[in-house]
Parts: structure tokens; sequence; C-alpha cells
């Protein structure tokens, strides 16, 4: 069945073209309605990533974040017309210990293959999941976001010692705003610090119990635990004061991507046995845990409304670049794309 595509094709420049697509038995077609895009998606418009990169990738059709309305079903087990959510890694060999989003085998939409930017995805059933009917669109277009934080959550959770009166995340973007908002949701009575590099970025925090700039951290400040989302350039300084201010045997989590690697000081963890460990996007678990906390905790969808900083109509390849380059003008919150290809 032919299906229109729109591919980045190199920097900063989008194109259109026609795939035929197969039908399974466990096929599901989602048309896409709401898209959300990722700073990963942003390096790759930008020609960010290293040249290698960019060759071995394009074209490929950018965006893992979104949500969309069902329109075929092989099976029929999923309803025709069904908002729902469209996850976008596709699983590897289950071995048994390997969780589906570090599997070397496994594919990621607007990584390993073409992501939401087509008029039409043909997904596995089991890659997509009902949307709530009250869930605010523009919020469940960046569940994928939300549902990285919820699993570097629980990992932390079940990684670090009992003690976990404080934990302070390194990062004002919105991976921090919304992983500082799972940690208070997912575990409560934890006094949360944010430590961010923008006054105004760091206003946005209200439900954090402090905020700091990370050029005037108190010389007694500790942490039990500490999740660093700042990533780039800034990632050295970040886990850097992480080392320094965390308590001995704390536990460490790394969200934010880098190009280049960090420099860490190695002989402060061994000092205070400190553990490390990185957290890279998620899998079906997450997608649920996420979807049954905006049902559970209306409060949550709220915040992350106030994330939404542009919404821009997209149905062809002017639109989907006006909506990048508006995109990377944006120091704060998301654009969501209203998609109609």
């Amino acid at each position: 069945m032919l299906n229109k595509v729109y591919r980045l094709a190199g920097i900063k420049r989008f194109e259109a073209c026609f795939q035929d697509n197969e039908i399974y038995s466990d096929t599901v077609v989602v048309r896409p309605d709401f898209l959300s895009i990722c700073k990963a998606d942003q390096r790759y418009y930008q020609g960010k990533r290293p040249a290698e990169t960019m060759r071995s990738k394009l074209p490929m059709a950018l965006v893992h974040e979104g949500i969309g309305h069902v329109v075929y079903s092989a099976s029929g087990k999923v309803k025709e017309g069904q908002h729902v959510v469209m996850m976008p890694n596709i699983p590897g060999k289950n071995d048994g210990i390997t969780a589906e989003n570090y599997r070397t085998d496994s594919l990621f939409r607007s990584s390993s293959f073409d992501g939401y930017t087509q008029e039409l995805v043909y997904m596995p059933e089991e890659r997509v999941m009902a949307l709530p009917e009250t869930l605010d669109s523009y919020v469940a277009s960046f569940t994928e976001l939300v549902s990285v934080s919820f699993h570097a959550v629980k990992r932390l959770a079940g990684f670090s010692h009992q003690r976990k009166g404080h934990i302070a995340v390194w990062g004002d973007g919105n991976l921090g705003y919304i992983t500082t908002l799972l940690i208070k949701k997912m575990l409560p009575g934890t006094y949360v610090t944010v430590c961010g590099a923008s006054e105004e970025k760091l206003d946005r925090f209200t439900f954090a119990d402090q905020v700091l700039l990370t050029d005037s951290i108190p010389g007694g400040f500790k942490t039990d635990h500490a999740v660093e989302c700042v990533g780039g350039n800034y990632a050295e300084d970040a886990i850097g004061q992480i080392i320094q201010y965390i308590c001995p045997e704390g536990t460490v989590a790394l969200m934010g991507v880098s190009e280049f690697p960090p420099k860490i000081n190695t002989r402060m963890v061994l000092e205070k046995g400190l553990r490390i460990f990185g957290s890279s996007r998620s899998g079906r678990e997450d997608f649920e845990g996420v979807l049954k906390i905006y049902q559970e905790d209306c409060s949550i969808p709220a915040y992350l409304g106030s994330l939404v900083n542009n919404v821009i109509e997209a149905s062809g390849v002017a639109d989907i670049t006006d909506a990048f380059e508006e995109d990377a003008k944006t120091r704060i919150g998301k654009t969501v794309i209203r998609w109609r290809a």
C-alpha cells in the first residue's frame, strides 16, 4: 500500500516521497494527529550529529513523539478510530534479561528507521496504546518523553539505597522539568532540589522543594542521590558538581545526551563508592506507567501542559521546515505539530 513519507534528506532539507508498505497479521495503521519535536530530531535537522552518522541515517523521517488515530487494524483487536500513543521502539529478541530499549537489535523511529512525519504509520499492534479520552492532545503528544523520565526514575528507585530523603536534579530544561515532576509523584516524601543555569527556567519548577543556580550552590549542600539531565557541552560540569555534592554511596542517573565524552572524576567516584547508571528511551511498561499516572493525578498533565510553547499546523515539507525553525528558536518548552498530511 502506497504511503507518503516526509524525510530529512540533508541539513535543513525535507523531501516527500512515496513508499510501499506491507500489511501483516498484527499491523495497525495509524494516522498521526499530533507530533512533538525532540532535541534529537533537532540535532539531525541542524546537522549537529557527526558527518558519518548523518550519511548513514539519512534520508529518514523524523519525530518519535506522537499520537494519532487508528484507521485500520489487521486483526481487529485495536478499534478503528481509537486515539492511541505510538511507541517508537520496535524490540529485538528477548533474552530474558535486557530491557527492550537496550537490546542491540531493537529499532527506534527517527534513529534506526522512519519516524512519524508520514501520511500513515504502519505499526505492530502491541506498539500502540489507547489514550484516556480526557487527556489533552498536546500533552499526550510528548508522552514518549515522559515515559523516558518514568523509566529513569523507576530505575533510580530500584538501584539506590533506602535513604532517599533528598534527590537533586541537574538540568532546567524539559527533561529536568518532567523528571523532577515524576520524582515528586513516584517517590512521595522526597525533598527535591533542581540545579540549573537559568533563573527564568527555574521559575517554572513550582512543584520542586528547592531551586539553585549552578554557579551559586552553597558549600555545604548535600544530596543522597542525583539525576543528570543536562547533556551536551555542559554535561561534564553537571557531572562534576554531582560528584562533588552527592553523599557517599549515592546513586547517579545519567540522562543527558552528549556527542563528545565528558571527563569524570573517577578518583572521587571510587572514594565515595558511587553507583552511576545510564538511562535511555523506554519500553511498553513505561508507557503503561505514565498513562496510569495521568489518570491517577490530574495535576501531572496540568503541569506538563505548561511546557507546550508552540503549536504549528503542518501538512507538507514547507510546514515541517517552519515547525523545526520555530522550535530551534524556543528556549523553553515543547513545539507540537498539528499534523494534517
